[in-house]
């Protein structure tokens, strides 16, 4: 589709704005108890604490575009190891094992790692693009 040619960089700035966000809710639902969830208030000594620690930060590096790629790959990273920890032992198939988020989060990160956040990015704007 040729026509979203010139929309390249913003759509991925787009991408990595709004996946940051849906990843930032996970880590505030967690640790700040917002919005209120049946994940809210998790212990911070927990496997689950430490993804909402990751969550809340990379998250939050991933809407600003602030050190992207690090916090991308640790990102993709986490959710690689959320799937095969918690869903993988279910089953095999991600709609089977209720996986398909996790897994899609770990390749749109692996994607934003290796692309970078975007011409709508602190990184960017700071010259950080390499």
């Amino acid at each position: 589709m040729s026509f979203l040619d010139p929309y390249r960089g913003l759509l991925l700035s787009v991408l990595r704005v709004m996946s940051g966000l849906l990843f930032l809710q996970h880590g505030t639902t967690k640790l700040l108890g917002f919005p209120e969830t049946k994940f809210s208030g998790v212990d911070i000594m927990t496997m689950g604490g430490a993804a909402g620690v990751i969550e809340l930060i990379a998250g939050g590096l991933l809407v600003i575009g602030l050190f992207t790629r690090p916090a991308a790959f640790i990102a993709s990273g986490t959710m690689a190891f959320a799937y095969f920890i918690a869903h993988f032992p279910q089953n095999v198939y991600p709609i089977l094992n209720g996986g398909e988020l996790a897994a899609l989060y770990c390749f749109v990160f692996l994607f934003l790692a290796a692309h970078g956040g975007g011409p709508l990015s602190l990184d960017h704007i700071y010259g950080r693009k390499k």
